[in-house]
């Protein structure tokens, strides 16, 4: 009897890793970026629930009626999550109760450059269960040319993006300039726009924000600016990282042609 009780537990000792190793089944995101990044890498049938924001910012690149949570302590619980995914700055509170009955909690730290989303992606592969090797690596780094054209991304409330943003360096890789000489995100001066406009601009904000986005719709930021100067793209491309920013960067180098 006694050997096989440490036949039993040799097993148990053996098959841990295994089972520490094994896909999560029941996997539950707290903010919109782990929505996405749980439509994007996971499948289907793993997620358990979605965030409440995911039906506020509905992405029309990934489809399927994707179930979701409330919000609630309660709601988690009764989910019975194996896995919980969580942005580094999102539902703070949340997480450490969730924690504090025993459930699994991985906080992503969110990517502050490029070169880092490739890491960003293999962790979420391996909390997935799935292999790391499907990351996408980034593109070499660019710098653009000293006479390259000047790109302003204009936002809401009209607030354009400076240096030192994770923006500036999408901007740079693809061959732009930034408009904006200044660090952070900046409250923007119409008049100085208009007497110095740039080469074009990218309005990137959600379009049902019509008050929000009076600044860009003035008379004399659209007289300055050529319509064809004017781009526009996915607005949820620039909200969380991910792959999804490769092709971003294409469209924007297709721009300076």
């Amino acid at each position: 009897m006694r050997d096989l009780k440490y036949a039993c537990c040799l097993l148990g000792v053996l098959l841990a890793p295994l089972a520490a190793q094994a896909a999560p089944s029941r996997v539950v995101s707290l903010d919109l970026c782990m929505d996405w990044a749980l439509a994007h890498y996971a499948r289907p049938a793993q997620v358990a629930a979605l965030s409440p924001m995911h039906r506020r910012y509905r992405l029309p690149a990934f489809d399927g009626d994707w179930p979701e949570h409330d919000g609630s302590l309660e709601r988690l619980v009764e989910l019975r999550p194996d896995l919980v995914l969580v942005g580094q700055y999102s539902a703070l509170l949340l997480r450490e109760r969730l924690r504090a009955l025993g459930i699994r909690v991985e906080v992503m730290p969110l990517p502050t450059t490029l070169a880092e989303i490739e890491g960003y992606e293999r962790r979420l592969l391996e909390l997935l269960g799935q292999d790391p090797d499907r990351a996408t690596a980034p593109p070499a780094p660019h710098q653009p040319e000293p006479d390259a054209p000047r790109l302003l991304l204009l936002g809401a409330n009209g607030i354009g993006t400076g240096r030192d943003t994770f923006e500036h360096q999408l901007i740079e890789q693809a061959g732009w300039r930034n408009y904006l000489g200044q660090s952070g995100h900046v409250r923007l001066d119409l008049e100085a726009i208009v007497a110095d406009p740039p080469d074009a601009i990218l309005f990137a904000a959600a379009p049902e924000r019509a008050l929000a986005n009076s600044f860009a719709q003035h008379p004399a930021l659209r007289r300055a600016i050529a319509p064809k100067a004017w781009l526009s793209t996915d607005y949820w491309r620039w909200q969380c990282p991910g792959p999804w920013m490769w092709d971003l960067i294409g469209q924007l180098n297709q721009w300076l042609d």
